[in-house]
């Protein structure tokens, strides 16, 4: 086994990463539009959730990445984190794929914590739950109640897209988003007079540029890694099983 990733956990900016969101949180804010309706994402969201959410129990001491472009995660703490985003499922699951490869994990839908994240902003306030109606058909929403929880991740990404020093959480957010290939959409204001190949360098150098350590840096690169591996290959079966 290679030597795992570990260099101790990482502030958050703004005071300590227990004050925060989850990164999870942020991500979902991100990606759902103000009326509560999922933005054309599909399956991505949920790649993007799981992958925020090990990368947040990477920052709280809970799991080890390997060396490598997909390297295995191995759990070192399996204590509660004291967050219901981690902790009600995300945790016990990753102790059941101990070893997996981290492609493999972002794949997992079981590690997908969209509804602890949901209830998680339910319970901050920050959004609502409007139920399903006529069997389905017309589909639950989560609609914002108190927009500046967002606006304030919009803002810290947007400072570091101008030249700012990343947080391990704000390159975090950015690489997911580019590995899914919407950074462009999702940080259309933000990413104003950019090029989408002038956001995809700043989004790589901000991943360098993180005051964390080594440990964070390498999972920023293989989460995206990760998740782009997500994304791809499911098209290009799709577009083999076409031709």
């Amino acid at each position: 086994m290679s030597s795992p990733i570990c260099d101790g956990p990482a502030p958050r900016s703004g005071g300590s990463y227990r004050a925060g969101m989850e990164t999870a949180a942020e991500i979902f804010l991100l990606l759902t539009n103000d009326d509560g309706g999922q933005a054309s994402w599909g399956t991505q969201t949920g790649w993007a959730l799981s992958a925020a959410t090990i990368a947040d129990l990477l920052i709280e001491e809970r799991v080890v990445l390997e060396e490598g472009n997909d390297p295995r995660v191995h759990v070192i703490d399996a204590t509660p984190t004291g967050r219901a985003v981690l902790d009600k499922e995300v945790l016990s699951r990753i102790v059941e794929k101990e070893g997996k490869k981290l492609s493999t994990l972002v794949q997992d839908r079981k590690l997908n914590p969209e509804a602890e994240v949901v209830q998680a902003l339910v319970g901050r306030g920050v959004v609502d739950v409007v139920p399903a109606r006529l069997l389905g058909l017309i589909s639950a929403k989560r609609p914002t109640l108190d927009p500046l929880p967002e606006r304030e991740v919009r803002e810290r990404l947007r400072a570091v897209l101008v030249g700012g020093r990343p947080s391990g959480t704000d390159a975090t957010l950015l690489a997911i988003l580019q590995g899914l290939g919407v950074a462009k959409k999702v940080l259309k204001a933000e990413s104003e007079g950019m090029s989408a190949k002038e956001l995809k360098r700043r989004v790589e150098e901000a991943s360098s540029e993180v005051a964390v350590g080594v440990a964070i840096k390498r999972a920023i690169e293989s989460l995206n890694a990760a998740i782009l591996a997500a994304v791809i290959v499911p098209t290009i079966i799709a577009g083999a099983g076409a031709s």
